[in-house]
């Protein structure tokens, strides 16, 4: 069904939050980008200007998750990444911002110099308590191959007389003590913003191209799309999973966001676009193709981006104008989800495709 944007905010806003970003993140043209690859008019929303820590889409979500955390008075948090995760970066900050201690489980998905270094370095000057693991190359780690450590720890935290929340990876799938995907609805909210932004330009979108690693900010774009009836397409670069598996992730979520909102969204599967072609061998690998969206970016614009997710999603939004999948006139938004600070520990594997 298709609300106006007044009720979907009446329901989003039933839901109470804790200030962590400036509003609105900002939206402006990559005119230089834009006339280099000669191809639609493209445009950024920098949700990497978000305010907190080194900013990035997460601080979005974890405006709802802290308040889930506070509402239950829990004092430790816990949650897991990969070994460079800007999620348990914002996770941390955002529970240090309100005297919550954050134990964070890293684990080894990427190969990366073995020093302190990018998101690291930070959760260490954060005095998270950090927990380095194993794990298989390439891809991340889900709920379910960590509920084993999660209950330790969790127990652990309990036995000393405090009082533990898990949140899942991304903040946006149920799970852990989060019983709603509280992650997406923000993104919801995040549509919404943006649609004012390019109303107020006297602008259109046609398309958003995003990184997709959890695949709770493409499911809070989509149902923000759906809700409003825009056609607008959310084009989810995958940097991890496989498009089929990764499409039914996507469709729950936002059908739990659905749900949770008590408004009907219609989807049909051709609404759910991933592409799974641009994720350079892996979860965290690197590829020219990247590395050159990287300094593509950069040295148009003036604007970083990182290898693990926003560097794939550039690299994927230069080839599919070069394959002419957008018409001459569209208007293509890029979202900077944050995370540049990867950039850091994959220097060596960035200079050897730039060098």
């Amino acid at each position: 069904m298709i609300y106006p944007v007044r009720i979907i905010e009446e329901k989003i806003n039933r839901f109470q939050k804790k200030r962590l970003l400036y509003r609105p993140t900002p939206v402006s043209k990559l005119e230089r980008l834009s006339k280099h690859l000669n191809g639609p008019n493209l445009w950024i929303k920098r949700e990497d200007l978000t305010g907190l820590a080194l900013g990035g889409n997460k601080s979005r979500k974890l405006e709802y998750i802290i308040q889930d955390v506070i509402d239950s008075r829990a004092d430790t948090i816990i949650t897991w990444g990969s070994i460079q995760s800007n999620w348990c970066l914002q996770t941390a900050a955002a529970a240090r911002k309100f005297g919550i201690k954050p134990i964070l489980l890293l684990f080894e998905t990427y190969e990366t110099q073995k020093i302190m270094d990018g998101n690291l370095l930070l959760d260490f000057i954060l005095d998270a308590d950090i927990r380095i693991k194993a794990a298989q190359k390439g891809r991340v780690v889900k709920a379910e191959e960590v509920e084993g450590i999660l209950e330790e720890v969790f127990n652990e935290v309990m036995e000393k007389g405090h009082k533990a929340y898990i949140i899942p990876i991304g903040g946006s799938m149920i799970g852990g003590s989060m019983k709603l995907p509280l992650g997406a609805v923000a993104y919801v909210d995040a549509y919404l913003e943006l649609k004012k932004q390019m109303k107020s330009l006297n602008e259109g979108l046609d398309s958003i191209v995003l990184a997709s690693g959890s695949g709770g900010t493409q499911a809070g774009m989509l149902a923000g799309a759906q809700l409003c009836g825009d056609s607008t397409r959310i084009l989810g670069i995958s940097v991890s999973e496989d498009r089929d598996s990764f499409s039914q992730d996507i469709k729950k979520v936002s059908d739990d966001v659905g749900d949770c909102l008590e408004l009907k969204i219609d989807f049909k599967d051709e609404d759910i676009i991933v592409f799974d072609d641009y994720r350079a061998g892996g979860y965290g690998e690197l590829n020219e193709e990247v590395s050159e969206a990287i300094r593509l970016m950069a040295v148009t614009e003036g604007i970083f981006i990182d290898p693990i997710y926003t560097g794939k999603a550039a690299a994927a939004l230069i080839d599919l104008i070069h394959k002419g999948h957008f018409k001459k006139q569209d208007n293509v938004l890029f979202l900077h989800t944050g995370g540049a600070s990867a950039l850091f520990p994959h220097k060596q594997g960035i200079k050897k495709f730039l060098l």
